[in-house]
């Protein structure tokens, strides 16, 4: 067995990423295919952005597809784990990403109803959907990995407590789950990100300093030290630890 075989942890593995096709969501999906895994990633709207995707993908030597899929409509996202499953052969690997974040101070008769609502839907009804098909279909020894975030924990910043419920509801979630599914050998984790530079929040924008200066680190993470993360929780190194609920803030929660 060459060296290059045994670097790749997760060969012959399938992994669906939701939410896959930029921030953590695209650094997870290139890190898993950079173990081996076959990698499927679910989109919500950009269609260009998730070809760019699957071909960044294949050209690391894995088979790699994109899904549409709305994270609100329960219906589609279990016909998107059953769709995964059907093109690959199977499913070992479940990375719920996808999620929103909107604002809304309790009481504020000017918030978006609407928004607030869909925000449940994703990061709590989505999850919920996409681990129940999944928990029908997942290979023995499989593995669930959820990304939560920090404000779960701790969350200073009022009109985010609805966004941090939602959240927070995925810990109460896994460890259940964990229960559910250790016989079966599948593991089921979250990680909760703190501050991490993308697109939809940079490093430069308008709370940077403030975020960094709660930082023990005094900087944001970036979206590959998560993925890193969660590449060790999918492998086989990681097959005691379930129930776990991971922060990786840089020390905000400390």
């Amino acid at each position: 067995m060459t060296d290059q075989h045994l670097a790749k942890s997760l060969a012959g593995k399938t992994a669906l990423v939701t939410g896959g096709t930029r921030g953590i969501g695209a650094a997870i999906a290139r890190r898993l295919a950079a173990e081996g895994a076959n990698v499927a990633i679910s989109y919500a709207a950009s269609s260009a952005k998730s070809e760019e995707i699957v071909h960044e993908l294949e050209g690391l030597g894995v088979r790699a597809a994109a899904f549409k899929a709305d994270q609100a409509d329960a219906k589609q996202v279990t016909k998107l784990v059953q769709d995964v499953a059907a093109k690959f052969g199977g499913l070992d690997i479940l990375v719920n990403n996808a999620g929103v974040f909107t604002m809304g101070t309790a009481g504020d008769s000017t918030a978006d109803i609407v928004a607030l609502d869909r925000q449940l839907a994703v990061n709590i009804g989505g999850v919920v959907a996409a681990v129940r098909e999944a928990a029908k279909i997942i290979g023995q020894n499989g593995r669930i990995i959820t990304i939560g975030s920090n404000g779960a924990e701790r969350m200073p910043f009022p009109g985010s407590a609805e966004y941090a419920g939602s959240k927070a509801a995925l810990s109460a979630f896994g460890r259940g789950w964990s229960r559910d599914l250790g016989p079966k050998g599948v593991t089921v984790n979250t990680v909760q990100p703190g501050p991490i530079a993308t697109d939809m929040n940079p490093d430069t924008g308008n709370f940077a300093d403030m975020l960094k200066g709660m930082s023990a680190l005094r900087r944001y993470g970036k979206p590959e030290e998560v993925a890193s993360l969660v590449a060790f929780l999918a492998s086989p190194s990681a097959s005691y630890i379930t129930g776990a609920t991971i922060t990786i803030d840089g020390g905000v929660s400390a």
